[in-house]
């Protein structure tokens, strides 16, 4: 687990540099869940489109769109997952775990294209909306409830831990409940041939799909752009490390997402006593692990007070 090195740095020379046990949790592999998901509704899409067609529907077209930008964000997904699972190289020394970063970022981007267009469609129509065929909406909508809602199932498990899983999952639950949208929509249809119903209720599915959408695009830009992973709380761990026995001051503090499950830290601990062993820090390296989820944990134990600020705080503040 835990052991130190005594070697150069750049501050002053012969600093102790700390790494804590190193632990890395293989991702799970929803191989499986991907392709059953995928092949399901890339059927769907086809079968949606084409009727949607026939059926002069712009809910239709716009459940099939909105399902296409999702068979696409699915392979995205299961793309990434797959690379999070390399193995590190001397190039790539993390491995390719951020790139589940990118495909959660990607997938949140098409979905807010699609609907772009969704919207844009629905609103040409208002000024002339088309009769349609209510009864072939419902029943094409009826059978994407139990397509959706399958493929939804099969990422619940993993999408509370993984960005990246949570990013399928969302989809395949919004477009269930947007399905069960186009539901109502025929039947009201059917009940009293207003017809603007139609593009009405497309432009509440773009709005439900964007609402749905929003905290997956802030969250993956945010890791996407090295910041300390929402589930992290920065000031938490700063005040766990500074409260440690031995630890005058800590500075260079640093955490981010490796990928959408793995979040690294570094940090320098100022401990006038000296280095405190191995026991110390896979004390500290187990302890963020458990209770902040930070799954690799570098240390670099110092000795003086006297330490240079990270030169990031310093271009920072001009000081």
């Amino acid at each position: 687990m835990g052991h130190a090195h005594t070697h150069p740095h750049g501050h002053t020379p012969n600093h102790d540099h700390g790494h804590g046990g190193h632990h890395h949790p293989a991702p799970t592999d929803f191989g499986r869940a991907f392709v059953l998901a995928i092949l399901l509704n890339t059927g769907f899409v086809a079968t949606e489109f084409a009727f949607g067609l026939a059926a002069n529907s712009t809910a239709l077209i716009a459940d099939a769109g909105h399902n296409l930008s999702d068979v696409l964000g699915l392979l995205l997904a299961w793309g990434a997952a797959w690379l999070a699972r390399r193995t590190p190289t001397s190039r790539y020394t993390y491995g390719l775990r951020s790139s589940s970063i990118l495909a959660a970022l990607a997938n949140a981007i098409f979905l807010l294209v699609a609907c772009g267009g969704i919207a844009w469609e629905a609103v040409m129509r208002f000024t002339a909306p088309p009769a349609v065929a209510a009864g072939t909406v419902m029943a094409v909508a009826a059978v994407g409830i139990i397509i959706n809602g399958f493929s939804a199932w099969l990422f619940l498990k993993g999408s509370k831990g993984d960005l990246n899983i949570r990013g399928a999952y969302l989809h395949m639950a919004a477009d269930a409940a947007v399905s069960l949208g186009v539901v109502v929509t025929g039947a009201l249809i059917s009940f009293t041939h207003w017809f603007w119903l139609d593009p009405a209720i497309s432009l509440a599915i773009v709005a439900v799909i964007v609402a749905g959408t929003w905290g997956l695009l802030r969250e993956s830009l945010q890791l996407a752009l090295s910041g300390v992973p929402p589930q992290v709380d920065h000031t938490a761990v700063a005040r766990y490390l500074a409260e440690q026995p031995g630890v005058h001051s800590i500075h260079d503090l640093h955490i981010w997402g490796m990928s959408t499950t793995e979040n690294a830290l570094t940090a320098h601990l100022v401990m006038p006593e000296g280095h405190p062993g191995d026991a110390f820090l896979d004390r500290l390296t187990h302890t963020l692990e458990e209770e902040f989820g930070i799954h690799h944990a570098t240390f670099q134990v110092e000795m003086s007070v006297l330490h240079q600020q990270c030169a990031l705080h310093v271009a920072r503040t001009g000081h």
